[in-house]
């Protein structure tokens, strides 16, 4: 075996090593993702408007596939997918939730169709609903979440509504 062949045939068994490790790397980037903790409120309030648009779904199917999507892809950067994208952002939620991806993906691409007018409303819903399972990993607390405040008492509920409770001027303490 000449010299140049050896190279060759080395190259070549390089190269077909490289691309059987480059997807596991890959991933193996995108898994180690930190995944940022949701805060209690505003698991509330994601799940509050996911429930408030399926409500307008029968109204404005187009309109509440739009708000699913917009509000699937916020819910995911709040949770520390990326942002510059929603390829980049697919990738990194099918590395964690592979299952369920799918339905976002659908959810999404029928999202972008809805302008056209000429979608179904079955197919609308059918998205919606497939999407449902990874809204709702996205939204559950996690156990690096935030552990849940006590509820707040009467003074602490008129402070966050910007009340500011009456003091009581009693007798001057200095007799």
């Amino acid at each position: 075996m000449s010299t140049v062949t050896l190279i060759i045939l080395l190259a070549v068994l390089a190269a077909m090593a490289g691309l059987a490790i480059a997807p596991s790397v890959r991933q193996g980037r995108k898994g180690e993702l930190p995944v940022r903790s949701l805060p209690s409120e505003a698991r509330e309030q994601y799940a509050a408007r996911w429930a408030g648009l399926q409500e307008r779904f029968v109204d404005s199917p187009g309109w509440a596939l739009r708000e699913a999507d917009r509000l699937m892809g916020a819910l995911a950067v709040d949770r520390g997918y990326p942002a510059e994208s929603e390829e980049k952002r697919m990738d990194a939620l099918s590395v964690r939730h592979p299952e369920e991806t799918d339905g976002y993906r659908r959810l999404h691409a029928m999202a972008a169709r809805v302008h056209d007018g000429e979608t179904a409303t079955e197919r609308m819903r059918e998205a919606l609903v497939a999407a449902r399972p990874l809204f709702e990993q996205l939204v559950r607390a996690q156990p690096h979440d935030e552990r849940p405040l006590p509820p707040p008492g009467p003074r602490q509920r008129d402070l966050e509504r910007g009340r500011v409770p009456r003091q009581r001027l009693g007798p001057a303490a200095d007799h």
